[in-house]
């Protein structure tokens, strides 16, 4: 407690009603919540089974759980949650799969996975169309999840035809779910919450359960995860919520900060305590982000301020074009790193949209500079690959109902959700697989004769493939089972250009070269490699990429403006400081600029040390030459703390000074 300020201190120790926690960027936070659970387990005697601590991020999640463990005796802190929201919903939903009609070991459908879906219904309802369209159906299902309106509301407030055929494809969408006995990323919050509404005697349960309750990144929760909260709270009101409205950037998927004023209307004797200490940045930083910031309306007032010096000027980089402005990132960081001795890893290039990163990764190539790029898709995270590894896994596995369900219609068999539904409840009721169901003379008094003269024809055919896969090359028959099914026909009906069929059927041949390259290797071996094996480490490659994610490498960080939530560099540039880039078009046009200013405020308050933003005078746009416009957030900045440079006359001579200054310590480095 003693390395806590004061109002840290105050936050803590606070357990006698509910309590919202006004923390500013960089201003301890974590550290609040991790001993707020040891002050609550050591001296308000609440053991850590009775203690539920939920956050946004598995980072996040993960860190809180090893600083409670480094803090709190092992045995007192024995069946705490730390967890996301996400990962609380899908124990409750596991616990409780009986009363919500699931069976166990039911299916969780990512986005690939959902949109899939829901591309798969459009084609079968001869409802597809041009464009963007599947994104925003996806989206829009979702958002209507994340705010509860179930497909019946949806369908009744509907404002148009538009969203009256939305929430149409909404039902068929969640019936296909449940007859796959799955849920999708937004159920996991949304099931919960339904299921306390309807069942008391579970509410009152999860209650005796979770005596109090902490949450971090409370300005980041939307109605469903508000809701679950409440609902969770209501009884004791014994609980704390960690904040910052200024921090609240995902309106796009359904956060309101206006949860954060909801919970003094909802909890009248709500105590608010403000954290304002920044540990982070220097002060200069810090006081361009709160003027800034202070340019959004506010229910709750404050200001960062830190003990560190006033430190550097922000500068403000004006660049010809977006290849200059590029080039300049890229020398800057060179020229910083050998006149200072600094490493890669101390600099993040942040921006406010992907395609902004193209042109500075070429640069960073150029000049053999290390990089890493946040927030990349996953090789096994795209759609053609989880089809072909649930094609393996059956293989072998043909107990593996997760991946039975995930290719059964893959391509499209016509079998539909009434025959997977009842071939799902005669499995459970034998206790047997779907796959070894299909083989059972009682099949068929349960099953539609067409639909299981589909599935048996299916099943007929794993049978022989799996036979050929221990008695051929294995590479051959997987080669086969592709032209087998028409795999890339499918590609080609499920894909926007012939180009991108071609890419995602390029991704499946390598993904079978990794397989011929395992078997090679494995070799003469003492443990040579089988296609079992084989098939099993390809889902281990995987979960190794994830944990890649995470390296702490010598690399320059390039990241979106999102993405660089939660995150803090020593030295940041923010590019892009263009109208419509940062702010975005879309949020001028719909008069969300509050939004971009928060976003704003994150990109400041991620830097320590230094902050350089930069734009490009003219940028290209359709094959044309525009003339671009400042961004208005540079005009908001407090002018005495920014240093302009490329608007005069004199830069260019400075220019020429710093690349022969940066030629002459690459010499001396090289030891030329």
């Amino acid at each position: 407690m003693n390395k806590l300020n004061p109002r840290q201190n105050e936050a803590v120790r606070y357990a006698d009603g509910p309590l919202l926690v006004l923390a500013g960027a960089g201003s301890g936070k974590t550290s609040v919540i991790t001993r707020k659970i040891a002050y609550l387990i050591e001296q308000k005697g609440i053991p850590g089974r009775h203690i539920a601590a939920v956050t946004f991020t598995n980072k996040a999640a993960r860190e809180m759980k090893e600083r409670v463990g480094r803090i709190v005796d092992r045995g007192k802190s024995r069946g705490l949650i730390v967890s996301t929201f996400h990962n609380l919903g899908l124990n409750m939903i596991r616990e409780e799969h009986a009363h919500l009609g699931y069976y166990p070991g039911f299916s969780i459908f990512d986005a690939e996975d959902a949109k899939a879906l829901l591309q798969d219904l459009m084609l079968r309802e001869d409802t597809a169309d041009e464009g963007d369209e599947l994104s925003d159906i996806q989206m829009t299902i979702s958002s209507w999840k994340n705010a509860m309106r179930r497909p019946e509301e949806a369908y009744s407030k509907a404002e148009d035809e538009r969203e009256q055929r939305i929430a149409l494809i909404y039902k068929r969408y969640n019936e296909y779910l449940k007859a796959y006995n799955a849920v999708d990323f937004d159920d996991l919050i949304l099931l919960p919450v339904l299921l306390f509404r309807e069942c008391p005697d579970v509410l009152a349960k999860w209650r005796r359960k979770i005596r109090y309750m902490l949450v971090d990144e409370y300005q980041d929760t939307n109605v469903c995860q508000y809701e679950l909260v409440k609902m969770l709270v209501a009884e004791r009101a014994a609980f704390t919520v960690v904040g910052d409205d200024d921090q609240s950037i995902y309106a796009w998927r359904g956060a309101r900060p206006e949860n954060l004023a909801q919970l003094k209307q909802d909890f009248p004797s709500l105590k608010i305590i403000k954290l304002e200490q920044n540990y982070r940045s220097t002060s200069r930083i810090l006081r361009c982000a709160n003027t800034v910031i202070a340019n959004n309306p506010h229910v709750f007032e404050k200001a960062l301020w830190s003990e560190h010096t006033v430190g550097n000027e922000i500068r403000v980089i004006r660049c010809r074009n977006e290849d200059a402005e590029a080039e300049r990132i890229a020398t800057e960081i060179l020229d910083n790193k050998l006149k200072n001795g600094l490493e890669f890893r101390d600099f993040a290039v942040l921006y406010r949209g992907n395609h902004q990163s193209r042109l500075l990764e070429m640069k960073m190539q150029a000049y053999q500079i290390p990089y890493r790029m946040s927030g990349g898709q996953s090789f096994f995270s795209k759609n053609e690959i989880k089809d072909a590894m649930s094609y393996l896994r059956l293989l072998v596995n043909p107990d593996d109902d997760a991946a039975f369900l995930r290719v059964v219609n893959v391509p499209r068999r016509e079998i539909g959700p009434r025959t997977l539904e009842q071939l799902n409840h005669y499995a459970r009721s034998r206790e047997v697989s779907l796959f070894r169901a299909l083989a059972d003379m009682g099949a068929e008094s349960h099953i539609a004769e067409r639909g299981l003269e589909r599935l048996r024809r299916f099943a007929h055919w794993v049978d022989r493939t799996c036979e050929r896969l221990h008695t051929d090359n294995p590479v051959h028959v997987i080669k086969q089972l592709f032209t087998d099914i028409e795999y890339e026909e499918w590609l080609h009906q499920h894909s926007a250009t012939p180009k991108q069929a071609e890419r995602r059927m390029e991704n499946i041949w390598y993904l079978v070269e990794s397989i011929q390259r395992m078997l090679d290797d494995g070799k003469g071996t003492a443990d040579e490699t089988g296609i079992e094996d084989a098939i099993t480490r390809l889902v281990l490659r995987d979960m190794m990429e994830q944990r890649e994610e995470e390296d702490d490498s010598d690399k320059v960080q390039m990241l979106t403006l999102h993405a660089s939530k939660g995150l803090e560099f020593p030295h940041v540039f923010i590019m892009g400081m263009e109208e419509e880039i940062l702010p975005h078009r879309a949020s001028i046009e719909e008069g969300n600029i509050e939004e971009e200013r928060r976003l704003m405020y994150v990109g400041i308050t991620r830097a320590r040390e230094t902050l350089s933003m930069t734009y490009a005078a003219s940028r290209k746009q359709y094959g044309e030459k525009i003339e671009t416009i400042p961004s208005r957030f540079l005009d908001e900045f407090p002018e005495e703390d920014l240093r302009w440079e490329g608007t005069g006359d004199l830069d260019q001579e400075a220019n020429q000074k710093k690349g022969k200054a940066t030629l002459s310590a690459l010499l001396g480095d090289l030891g030329v």
